[in-house]
Protein backbone atom coordinates (compact mmCIF):
# COMPACT_ATOMS: atom_id res chain seq x y z
CA UNK A 1 0.00 0.00 0.00
CA UNK A 2 1.58 3.69 -1.19
CA UNK A 3 1.64 6.13 1.44
CA UNK A 4 -0.49 9.02 1.82
CA UNK A 5 1.34 12.64 0.46
CA UNK A 6 1.36 13.95 3.55
CA UNK A 7 3.70 11.21 5.04
CA UNK A 8 6.27 12.47 7.22
CA UNK A 9 10.01 11.91 5.85
CA UNK A 10 10.39 9.64 9.10
CA UNK A 11 7.34 7.15 8.15
CA UNK A 12 8.49 7.16 4.60
CA UNK A 13 12.02 5.66 6.20
CA UNK A 14 10.07 3.52 8.18
CA UNK A 15 8.03 2.48 5.68
CA UNK A 16 11.63 1.77 3.03
CA UNK A 17 12.83 0.00 5.90
CA UNK A 18 9.69 -2.34 6.52
CA UNK A 19 9.71 -3.32 2.96
CA UNK A 20 13.30 -3.99 3.14
CA UNK A 21 13.08 -6.12 5.99
CA UNK A 22 9.57 -8.34 4.72
CA UNK A 23 11.96 -8.67 1.30
CA UNK A 24 14.84 -9.99 4.12
CA UNK A 25 12.59 -12.80 5.37
CA UNK A 26 10.80 -13.07 1.69
CA UNK A 27 14.23 -14.54 0.33
CA UNK A 28 15.13 -16.17 3.64
CA UNK A 29 12.31 -18.44 3.22
CA UNK A 30 12.54 -18.63 -0.11
CA UNK A 31 16.10 -19.36 -0.85
CA UNK A 32 15.92 -22.94 -0.52
CA UNK A 33 12.90 -24.09 -2.99
CA UNK A 34 14.88 -21.79 -5.20
CA UNK A 35 18.03 -23.63 -5.11
CA UNK A 36 16.60 -27.17 -5.90
CA UNK A 37 15.17 -25.97 -9.05
CA UNK A 38 18.19 -24.80 -10.73
CA UNK A 39 20.34 -27.99 -9.80
CA UNK A 40 17.11 -30.59 -10.87
CA UNK A 41 18.27 -29.26 -14.18
CA UNK A 42 22.05 -30.58 -13.34
CA UNK A 43 23.50 -32.92 -15.87
CA UNK A 44 26.32 -34.51 -13.71
CA UNK A 45 25.13 -36.77 -10.84
CA UNK A 46 25.72 -34.27 -8.01
CA UNK A 47 23.41 -32.56 -5.49
CA UNK A 48 25.81 -29.09 -6.64
CA UNK A 49 26.78 -26.54 -8.80
CA UNK A 50 28.82 -27.48 -11.68
CA UNK A 51 31.23 -24.80 -12.63
CA UNK A 52 29.18 -25.32 -16.44
CA UNK A 53 25.77 -24.24 -14.29
CA UNK A 54 27.73 -21.42 -13.05
CA UNK A 55 29.09 -20.14 -16.52
CA UNK A 56 25.22 -20.64 -17.47
CA UNK A 57 26.99 -23.07 -20.22
CA UNK A 58 23.93 -24.86 -22.10
CA UNK A 59 26.22 -28.04 -21.34
CA UNK A 60 26.18 -28.00 -17.81
CA UNK A 61 22.16 -28.17 -18.24
CA UNK A 62 20.02 -31.43 -19.07
CA UNK A 63 16.38 -32.59 -18.52
CA UNK A 64 17.90 -35.90 -17.83
CA UNK A 65 16.56 -36.33 -14.16
CA UNK A 66 13.47 -35.28 -15.44
CA UNK A 67 13.44 -38.22 -17.78
CA UNK A 68 14.47 -41.03 -15.04
CA UNK A 69 11.08 -40.38 -13.28
CA UNK A 70 9.98 -42.56 -16.44
CA UNK A 71 12.87 -44.96 -16.72
CA UNK A 72 13.58 -46.06 -13.07
CA UNK A 73 11.87 -49.34 -12.30
CA UNK A 74 11.46 -50.34 -16.10
CA UNK A 75 12.26 -53.28 -17.69
CA UNK A 76 12.98 -52.28 -21.09
CA UNK A 77 13.74 -48.35 -20.33
CA UNK A 78 15.94 -47.44 -23.78
CA UNK A 79 13.29 -49.07 -26.28
CA UNK A 80 11.51 -46.78 -28.96
CA UNK A 81 8.56 -44.07 -26.96
CA UNK A 82 5.83 -45.60 -28.57
CA UNK A 83 2.27 -46.48 -27.13
CA UNK A 84 3.77 -49.47 -25.70
CA UNK A 85 6.69 -47.49 -24.08
CA UNK A 86 4.37 -45.55 -21.87
CA UNK A 87 1.84 -48.25 -21.09
CA UNK A 88 5.43 -50.38 -19.78
CA UNK A 89 6.49 -47.02 -17.84
CA UNK A 90 2.73 -46.53 -16.58
CA UNK A 91 2.26 -49.94 -15.05
CA UNK A 92 6.41 -50.17 -14.51
CA UNK A 93 8.10 -46.94 -13.16
CA UNK A 94 8.87 -46.68 -9.57
CA UNK A 95 8.17 -42.70 -9.43
CA UNK A 96 4.78 -43.39 -11.47
CA UNK A 97 4.12 -45.65 -9.29
CA UNK A 98 4.82 -43.83 -6.85
CA UNK A 99 3.13 -40.68 -7.54
CA UNK A 100 -0.46 -42.99 -8.83
CA UNK A 101 -0.35 -43.78 -4.87
CA UNK A 102 -0.08 -40.66 -3.77
CA UNK A 103 -2.79 -39.44 -5.60
CA UNK A 104 -5.18 -41.92 -4.80
CA UNK A 105 -4.84 -41.92 -0.94
CA UNK A 106 -4.69 -38.21 -0.92
CA UNK A 107 -7.71 -38.00 -3.03
CA UNK A 108 -9.30 -40.22 -0.56
CA UNK A 109 -8.39 -39.17 2.63
CA UNK A 110 -9.04 -35.91 1.34
CA UNK A 111 -12.85 -36.75 0.47
CA UNK A 112 -12.70 -38.37 4.46
CA UNK A 113 -11.15 -35.47 6.33
CA UNK A 114 -13.35 -32.91 4.39
CA UNK A 115 -16.76 -34.31 5.00
CA UNK A 116 -15.68 -35.15 8.79
CA UNK A 117 -14.19 -31.76 9.13
CA UNK A 118 -16.74 -29.90 7.78
CA UNK A 119 -19.62 -31.78 9.92
CA UNK A 120 -17.51 -31.22 12.78
CA UNK A 121 -16.81 -27.45 11.87
CA UNK A 122 -20.85 -27.11 11.47
CA UNK A 123 -21.57 -28.83 15.13
CA UNK A 124 -18.90 -26.27 16.78
CA UNK A 125 -20.05 -23.07 14.99
CA UNK A 126 -23.54 -23.74 16.75
CA UNK A 127 -23.79 -21.72 19.98
CA UNK A 128 -25.79 -24.00 22.04
CA UNK A 129 -23.11 -26.59 21.90
CA UNK A 130 -21.73 -27.40 25.12
CA UNK A 131 -17.81 -27.49 25.79
CA UNK A 132 -16.90 -25.94 22.30
CA UNK A 133 -13.24 -25.01 23.37
CA UNK A 134 -12.64 -28.59 24.58
CA UNK A 135 -13.91 -30.38 21.52
CA UNK A 136 -12.49 -27.90 19.32
CA UNK A 137 -8.85 -28.63 21.10
CA UNK A 138 -9.71 -31.93 20.98
CA UNK A 139 -9.92 -32.03 17.14
CA UNK A 140 -6.99 -29.38 16.43
CA UNK A 141 -4.48 -32.08 18.22
CA UNK A 142 -3.11 -33.45 15.32
CA UNK A 143 -1.64 -30.31 14.08
CA UNK A 144 0.11 -29.34 18.01
CA UNK A 145 1.16 -33.25 18.92
CA UNK A 146 4.50 -34.28 17.29
CA UNK A 147 4.07 -36.45 14.33
CA UNK A 148 5.81 -38.89 15.23
CA UNK A 149 3.81 -39.64 18.44
CA UNK A 150 0.49 -39.46 16.47
CA UNK A 151 2.55 -42.24 14.04
CA UNK A 152 3.54 -44.37 16.76
CA UNK A 153 -0.33 -44.43 18.07
CA UNK A 154 -1.73 -45.29 15.01
CA UNK A 155 0.91 -48.34 14.30
CA UNK A 156 0.29 -49.40 17.45
CA UNK A 157 -4.19 -48.87 16.88
CA UNK A 158 -3.80 -50.38 13.37
CA UNK A 159 -1.56 -53.71 14.00
CA UNK A 160 -5.46 -54.35 16.01
CA UNK A 161 -8.19 -51.90 15.98
CA UNK A 162 -10.19 -54.13 17.57
CA UNK A 163 -8.06 -54.51 20.86
CA UNK A 164 -9.45 -51.91 23.08
CA UNK A 165 -12.74 -53.56 23.10
CA UNK A 166 -11.16 -56.84 23.26
CA UNK A 167 -11.47 -58.46 20.28
CA UNK A 168 -8.97 -59.46 17.64
CA UNK A 169 -10.06 -58.26 13.61
CA UNK A 170 -7.51 -57.82 10.71
CA UNK A 171 -4.96 -55.34 10.46
CA UNK A 172 -5.15 -52.06 9.03
CA UNK A 173 -0.82 -51.30 8.54
CA UNK A 174 -0.07 -51.90 5.09
CA UNK A 175 -3.37 -51.31 3.85
CA UNK A 176 -4.52 -48.37 1.75
CA UNK A 177 -7.43 -48.06 4.22
CA UNK A 178 -4.95 -47.61 7.00
CA UNK A 179 -2.68 -44.97 4.97
CA UNK A 180 -6.03 -43.39 3.93
CA UNK A 181 -7.64 -43.05 7.99
CA UNK A 182 -4.41 -41.95 9.03
CA UNK A 183 -3.64 -39.12 6.65
CA UNK A 184 -7.45 -38.34 7.29
CA UNK A 185 -6.49 -37.41 11.07
CA UNK A 186 -3.60 -35.32 10.39
CA UNK A 187 -5.97 -33.38 7.41
CA UNK A 188 -9.68 -32.94 9.36
CA UNK A 189 -8.11 -30.25 11.89
CA UNK A 190 -7.01 -28.24 9.06
CA UNK A 191 -10.44 -28.60 7.11
CA UNK A 192 -12.25 -27.39 10.35
CA UNK A 193 -10.04 -24.27 11.36
CA UNK A 194 -10.76 -23.05 7.26
CA UNK A 195 -14.58 -24.13 7.40
CA UNK A 196 -15.26 -22.78 11.21
CA UNK A 197 -13.14 -19.71 9.87
CA UNK A 198 -15.55 -19.17 7.11
CA UNK A 199 -18.44 -19.74 9.65
CA UNK A 200 -17.77 -17.31 11.81
CA UNK A 201 -18.58 -14.33 8.90
CA UNK A 202 -22.18 -16.26 8.21
CA UNK A 203 -25.68 -14.67 8.93
CA UNK A 204 -27.33 -17.61 10.93
CA UNK A 205 -30.99 -15.42 9.96
CA UNK A 206 -30.38 -16.67 6.73
CA UNK A 207 -31.26 -20.32 8.27
CA UNK A 208 -33.70 -18.68 9.80
CA UNK A 209 -35.74 -17.16 7.10
CA UNK A 210 -35.08 -20.37 4.89
CA UNK A 211 -37.23 -21.81 7.69
CA UNK A 212 -39.83 -19.36 7.70
CA UNK A 213 -40.07 -20.16 4.21
CA UNK A 214 -40.80 -23.26 4.76
CA UNK A 215 -37.52 -25.24 3.93
CA UNK A 216 -36.22 -28.46 5.55
CA UNK A 217 -33.09 -28.63 7.77
CA UNK A 218 -31.14 -30.19 4.59
CA UNK A 219 -32.45 -27.86 2.49
CA UNK A 220 -31.72 -25.12 3.90
CA UNK A 221 -28.02 -26.47 4.01
CA UNK A 222 -27.91 -27.32 0.78
CA UNK A 223 -29.23 -24.33 -0.69
CA UNK A 224 -28.29 -21.56 1.39
CA UNK A 225 -25.38 -22.85 3.56
CA UNK A 226 -23.46 -24.91 1.47
CA UNK A 227 -23.02 -22.36 -1.41
CA UNK A 228 -21.94 -19.98 0.58
CA UNK A 229 -19.51 -21.71 3.09
CA UNK A 230 -18.24 -23.90 -0.44
CA UNK A 231 -14.93 -21.92 -0.49
CA UNK A 232 -13.76 -22.54 2.95
CA UNK A 233 -14.76 -26.20 2.83
CA UNK A 234 -12.47 -26.19 -0.91
CA UNK A 235 -9.66 -24.44 0.75
CA UNK A 236 -9.61 -27.15 3.85
CA UNK A 237 -10.08 -29.85 1.30
CA UNK A 238 -6.52 -28.35 -0.55
CA UNK A 239 -4.74 -28.07 3.00
CA UNK A 240 -5.80 -31.86 3.37
CA UNK A 241 -5.07 -33.03 -0.01
CA UNK A 242 -1.36 -31.53 0.57
CA UNK A 243 -0.86 -32.68 4.12
CA UNK A 244 -1.45 -36.35 2.66
CA UNK A 245 0.37 -35.49 -0.40
CA UNK A 246 3.36 -34.54 1.91
CA UNK A 247 3.28 -36.91 4.93
CA UNK A 248 6.41 -39.27 4.73
CA UNK A 249 6.06 -40.11 9.08
CA UNK A 250 2.94 -41.78 9.14
CA UNK A 251 3.71 -44.11 6.08
CA UNK A 252 7.17 -44.91 7.02
CA UNK A 253 5.39 -46.35 10.17
CA UNK A 254 2.25 -47.58 8.16
CA UNK A 255 2.37 -48.16 4.61
CA UNK A 256 3.55 -51.61 3.18
CA UNK A 257 6.23 -51.88 -0.01
CA UNK A 258 3.09 -51.83 -2.02
CA UNK A 259 1.84 -48.33 -0.58
CA UNK A 260 5.09 -46.46 -1.55
CA UNK A 261 4.33 -42.26 -1.72
CA UNK A 262 6.51 -39.52 -3.29
CA UNK A 263 7.61 -38.76 -0.11
CA UNK A 264 8.37 -42.04 1.11
CA UNK A 265 9.84 -42.63 -2.15
CA UNK A 266 12.26 -39.50 -1.92
CA UNK A 267 13.51 -40.75 1.58
CA UNK A 268 14.20 -43.94 0.42
CA UNK A 269 16.08 -42.19 -2.12
CA UNK A 270 18.05 -40.43 0.06
CA UNK A 271 18.78 -43.07 2.47
CA UNK A 272 20.17 -45.89 -0.55
CA UNK A 273 21.56 -43.29 -3.72
CA UNK A 274 21.57 -39.83 -3.66
CA UNK A 275 20.20 -39.07 -7.00
CA UNK A 276 18.86 -35.29 -8.16
CA UNK A 277 16.02 -37.29 -9.20
CA UNK A 278 14.56 -36.52 -6.00
CA UNK A 279 15.56 -32.33 -6.57
CA UNK A 280 13.25 -33.06 -10.28
CA UNK A 281 10.72 -34.55 -8.39
CA UNK A 282 10.93 -31.59 -5.78
CA UNK A 283 10.26 -29.04 -8.53
CA UNK A 284 7.38 -30.74 -9.60
CA UNK A 285 6.27 -30.69 -6.32
CA UNK A 286 7.08 -27.01 -5.48
CA UNK A 287 5.21 -25.83 -9.11
CA UNK A 288 2.12 -27.87 -7.98
CA UNK A 289 1.92 -26.13 -4.53
CA UNK A 290 2.70 -22.42 -6.10
CA UNK A 291 -0.84 -23.71 -8.01
CA UNK A 292 -2.64 -25.19 -4.61
CA UNK A 293 -1.88 -21.99 -2.85
CA UNK A 294 -3.06 -19.49 -5.61
CA UNK A 295 -6.23 -21.81 -5.82
CA UNK A 296 -6.63 -20.97 -2.18
CA UNK A 297 -6.16 -17.72 -2.08
CA UNK A 298 -8.34 -16.77 -5.46
CA UNK A 299 -11.43 -18.92 -3.24
CA UNK A 300 -10.32 -16.76 0.19
CA UNK A 301 -10.76 -13.49 -2.25
CA UNK A 302 -14.43 -15.27 -3.25
CA UNK A 303 -15.82 -16.07 -0.07
CA UNK A 304 -14.94 -12.09 1.18
CA UNK A 305 -16.72 -10.78 -1.63
CA UNK A 306 -19.19 -13.23 -1.12
CA UNK A 307 -19.43 -12.39 2.55
CA UNK A 308 -19.54 -8.76 1.84
CA UNK A 309 -16.01 -8.22 3.44
CA UNK A 310 -14.37 -6.64 -0.05
CA UNK A 311 -15.98 -5.03 -2.64
CA UNK A 312 -16.39 -7.32 -5.63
Amino acid sequence: MALPVYASPLERLWHRTYLVICAAIFLFLISPILIVIPLSFNVEPYFSFTKEMLSLDPSGFSMRWYDSLLTVGMTTPDGPRDANWWSMAWAEATWVQAAKNSIIIGFWSTILATFLGTLAALGLSRPEMPWRRAVMAVLISPMIVPIIIIATGLFFFYSNPCSVVGLSCGRLTSTYTGIVMAHATLGIPFVIITVTATLSGFDQSLIRAGASLGASPSRTFFKVVLPLITPGVVSGALFAFVTSFDEVVAVLFIAGPEQQTIPRQMWNGIREAISPAILAVATILVIISIALLATVELLRRRSERLRGVTPA
